[in-house]
């Protein structure tokens, strides 16, 4: 596949390289003339005002991040978070990990669409390509009622672009030009945003891109077997009526088709390659309500969301494989906002409920095998209140979770939070914070192939829904005027434990697999199910940064580690990887530098440590590695509205596999190693 495309790609690359360094050094002089005075891109973003949600949630934001801005992998746009890895080099096996807890731990939106449930177990649960996005706001942990369900590892909500962020003051209707090149995988991005705002309250933004991704290759040369096109689709309307209420409407779709591994995660397997597709269809109506009253501010949003696998098993001469799997969840949440003065402090009171339905389906060799479906309520309330230096925040959430029929019976779990959290400045600048929050999970649907009734699955009328507790106390520290008026360096640091009683873990059976008794569900029989395998979990660990920034020169470092063990095991939480949850101590360094008001440069250096092999079953070790990537972005003035962008990643082409991947060091074939050194060059014009 690699050889038929590489010279038509070849000429690609050569055009679009040629004509970014056209770009980026014939206006070199005349901007080097320039004195530097512009603000550089930052590593993190966080728009919060609040110290607590500042040191507790993260974010990356496109603009202000290089590397999102080229971005073919969710790992690209967030392995920058402290305590945030994505597992997977495939877009269709990319997993999000938060403290070592997979997607299937925490809560995953898109818009405020929940993405929920779960596929295939070798492929990824959520498709999305990275070029619709705007920014990605992590909460690092559960630390509020606010939350929800379904959130035991914490938070990821990706947000779209809108129009309001493209059209300059007074511009009517614009369009944004972008493309891009990848050498390792000869990879092709091309796509077009129109924005326009035909009246002062009505805002409209249509984006259509084509991503082409041929096989792409580790540091060693070996072929990672990816053939795919991708198809995104993103359509937003807003409107505001009067001057309280606005209403907004969006549709995004990513779909992507090719010839991918049987098992993704085994991209070198001797299997030949198959046809397969995945699709994500999401829409969604939001309304705002906000008068000039302190006491209300209500947001509401109502949202579907569908994932599908499709499969043609003819390749693999194998019918059983030939599938249709689809989940689809569809739900609401209101949410209203109050600001209370009073004589002692202030109050920022949150109210709220919502209400999701995730249902799977199952087609095998056309036939539909099974259904299951899950159902969520959510009633929540959360007050800030601040006085002085002190602020308090204790919040109060009901959840009825109704479990899918496959994993125990539709029955039905009651049940109440609890949290508070609390931030301090003991001295100008310096703030400490703690906070406690309580954690529910439901048990979540089987994974869509196994709803079938000709498998052999134990229904576990005695599964316990997950519990547990999530602690962090913390300090922020802000220092100016270092070593020039101006600068400054922000210290944070944070210690957290993470408790999960009644871990669930789906055990599979067939093969050399050991299954469950099909009556009593204890381990030795011919069935698969879910079942309380460890009654006790914890994760500990710390997570550390430093931003510093002087004049047009910025610095960022971080350090993150999590550990989990259970209860008289030494075990860690098992992943459906091949190995533990274990993602490494991750190390990682940014620079960037403008030389002038028209250019950024940056390095970002990325060491994880290896990892132990412990007494866990499957367990493995798990080297350490060292990823160095550099890039550049330029703006010239003589053509307003233009930008190149040409960036090289993995350096040094480092031979790894993310600690977040299924690695196997005794045999690469059960390994998904990451791509070797990647040149990427994109050009992007807006008028």
């Amino acid at each position: 596949m690699r050889e038929v495309k590489s010279a038509t790609f070849s000429n690609q690359l050569t055009v679009l390289s040629m004509a970014v360094s056209a770009v980026l050094w014939s206006q070199l002089a005349v901007a080097a003339e320039e004195l530097p005075s512009t603000t550089l891109q930052t590593i993190t973003v966080t728009a919060n005002s609040s110290v607590r949600e500042k040191v507790q949630e993260d974010g990356v934001y496109v603009e202000d991040y290089t590397p999102a801005q080229q971005a073919s992998h969710l790992s690209d746009f967030l392995n920058v978070v402290p305590g945030v890895t994505v597992g997977g080099t495939s877009a269709v096996n990319q997993r999000i990990r938060i403290r070592g807890l997979e997607d299937s731990n925490l809560k995953v939106t898109i818009d405020g669409a929940r993405q929920e449930g779960k596929l295939f177990y070798h492929m990824g649960d959520l498709t999305l390509d990275p070029d619709l996005l705007k920014q990605a706001d992590v909460a690092v942990g559960n630390n509020s009622v606010t939350l929800g369900n379904d959130a035991i590892g914490g938070a990821v909500a990706f947000t779209t672009v809108d129009a309001a962020d493209l059209l300059k003051p007074g511009q009517r209707i614009g369009a944004k030009l972008h493309a891009g090149y990848a050498s390792n995988n000869d990879e092709l991005l091309t796509s077009a945003t129109v924005f326009a705002a035909p009246t002062d309250n009505v805002d409209l933004l249509a984006y259509y891109g084509k991503r082409d991704t041929d096989s792409g290759e580790d540091g060693n040369g070996r072929e990672l077997f990816e053939d795919s096109k991708t198809e995104s689709i993103l359509l937003k309307a807003g409107a505001y009526i009067a001057d309280d209420h606005h209403i907004g409407a969006n549709f995004s779709s990513t779909e992507k088709k090719g010839i991918f591994p049987f098992r993704p995660d085994f991209p070198s397997r001797s299997e030949p390659p198959i046809p397969q597709q995945v699709k994500r269809d999401t829409y969604g109506i939001d309304y705002n309500f906000n008068p000039s009253n302190p006491l209300i501010d209500i947001d509401t949003n109502v949202y579907q969301t569908k994932t599908r696998i499709l499969r043609d098993s003819d390749y693999i001469n194998d019918p059983g494989f030939d599938f249709n799997a689809q989940v689809q969840t569809t739900g609401a949440k209101i949410q209203n906002t109050s600001n209370i003065a009073t004589n002692v402090g202030t109050h920022k009171l949150i109210s709220g409920i919502e209400h999701y339905k995730k249902e799977s389906e199952m087609e095998r060799d056309f036939v539909k095998k099974g259904t299951d479906e899950a159902t969520n309520t959510s009633v929540y309330l959360e007050d800030q209140w601040r006085n002085g230096k002190l602020t308090l925040t204790p919040g109060v959430r009901y959840d009825r979770y109704k479990s899918p029929d496959f994993i125990a019976s539709g029955k039905t779990y009651d049940n109440v939070v609890g949290a508070l959290a609390a931030s301090y400045e003991i001295a100008p600048l310096t703030q400490v914070f703690a906070s406690y929050t309580q954690l529910f999970n439901g048990p979540d649907l089987s994974q869509t192939i196994f709803n079938s009734s000709g498998d052999k699955t134990y229904v576990n009328n005695e599964l316990k829904a997950e519990e547990g507790s999530n602690a962090e106390v913390g300090i922020v520290k802000t220092l100016r005027d270092l070593t020039v008026a101006g600068d400054a360096l922000q210290l944070s640091g944070k210690y957290f434990e993470t408790d999960i009683e009644n871990y669930i873990e789906f055990v599979r059976s067939g093969g050399t697999r050991v299954g469950l008794d099909c009556v009593t569900g204890q381990p030795g029989g011919e069935c698969q199910g879910d079942i309380n395998k460890y009654e006790d979990y914890k994760i500990k660990g710390v997570e550390l940064a430093a931003d510093y920034k002087m004049n047009d020169f910025s610095m960022g470092l971080s350090y993150s580690r999590a550990r989990s063990k259970g209860e008289n095991t030494g075990y860690s939480i098992p992943s459906v990887t091949g190995s533990s949850s274990e993602s490494g101590d991750k190390y990682m360094v940014n620079l960037a530098y403008a030389p002038t008001e028209t250019t950024d440069i940056g390095w970002r250096s990325t060491y994880v440590a290896s990892v132990m092999p412990n007494t866990a079953e499957n367990d493995v070790k798990k080297p350490s590695y060292n990823v160095h990537d550099i890039f550049m972005n330029y703006s010239p003035r003589q053509v307003d509205g233009l930008k190149a962008t040409l960036g090289v990643y993995n350096l040094f082409d480092e031979v790894y596999a993310s600690h977040s991947s299924r690695l196997n060091p005794i045999d690469d074939v059960a390994t998904d190693f990451e791509k070797g050194r990647n040149i990427k060059a994109s050009l992007t014009y807006q008028f």
